[in-house]
């Protein structure tokens, strides 16, 4: 069975950090993209981070650039978050979830997600 498990989540003051982690099993995760996103109550999933499956590349969304970092060991299945600074309009549950890109199409498609995990920060 496919599995994505997030875990670290918790509550933190502003300006604290945390390091979320996502252990995947049940597929290749090297052959995978690792992606993070972000959904606050009543409000839009956003994208918060990517990973390449080699780990040679990154790219963040705009409101955490500076501040967040992704990395992975893949000789762990595992891929990882580093949250510093942290800010209140960044609580939100974090997912992590596993990409490819469709060249047909230059389309990434998400093939597996995990169940979350909640990140409050407090002022």
């Amino acid at each position: 069975q496919v599995h994505l498990v997030e875990s670290g989540g918790g509550l933190v003051q502003a300006g604290g950090s945390l390091r979320l982690s996502c252990a995947a099993s049940g597929f290749s995760f090297k052959s995978f993209s690792m992606d993070w996103f972000r959904q606050a109550p009543g409000k839009e999933r956003s994208f918060v981070g990517a990973i390449s499956w080699s780990g040679g590349s990154t790219g963040y969304g705009r409101s955490v650039k500076g501040r967040f970092t992704i990395f992975r060991d893949n000789s762990k299945n595992t891929v990882y978050l580093q949250m510093n600074s942290l800010k209140p309009d960044d609580t939100a549950v974090y997912y992590c979830a596993a990409s490819r890109v469709t060249y047909s199409t230059n389309e990434r498609q998400y093939d597996y997600w995990g169940q979350g995990t909640q990140v409050t920060v407090s002022s």
